[in-house]
């Protein structure tokens, strides 16, 4: 939760955003916005701009969450109920979500994080400079009257 007592955790993403603001030195509006007007210019601005986005999207599903259990918590006798069993394991999964969102956040602020440097770097770098899909998404087109080939009159065989 943003005031610290979801998991007596500071305010996971008001540090990073004050962290993403001073790195940029601008406001996450500020930087929304340019990132918005040029999309491409800065793809490490943008990148910040999507998984903070993320953050503050599961940020907001585990606070809706944890609200949910405390509600049901309050109506319980001395037993919990699967129900509510199901609440907790619902925040559990929210917390690893916001979690899992937030390293990435610090990852792409840490210019000396693992795999920024380096070999890992420069596929990063080729990896990003792709503008389509590394496989085709459909397969060629095919003029009428050629054969399929062996594999895909395999790959077509019912129960395949």
């Amino acid at each position: 939760m943003s005031d610290g007592t979801s998991d007596g955790a500071e305010d996971v993403v008001g540090v990073l955003t004050e962290r993403i603001e001073a790195h940029y030195s601008m406001d996450m509006g500020q930087l929304k916005a340019a990132v918005a007007a040029a999309p491409t210019a800065n793809p490490d601005a943008a990148d910040i701009v999507k998984w903070h986005g993320l953050l503050v999207q599961a940020q907001s599903v585990l606070e809706r969450a944890e609200d949910d259990l405390l509600a049901a918590l309050e109506t319980q006798a001395s037993e919990v109920d699967d129900p509510t069993m199901g609440l907790a394991h619902r925040v559990n999964t929210a917390v690893t979500v916001r979690d899992g969102r937030a390293g990435v956040v610090r990852w792409l602020l840490d210019p000396d994080a693992p795999g920024k440097k380096g070999l890992a770097a420069e596929r990063l770098a080729r990896l990003r400079r792709r503008t389509g899909p590394a496989v085709p998404a459909s397969a060629p087109h095919r003029p009428a009257g050629t054969p399929a080939t062996a594999s895909a009159r395999w790959a077509a065989r019912p129960g395949r």
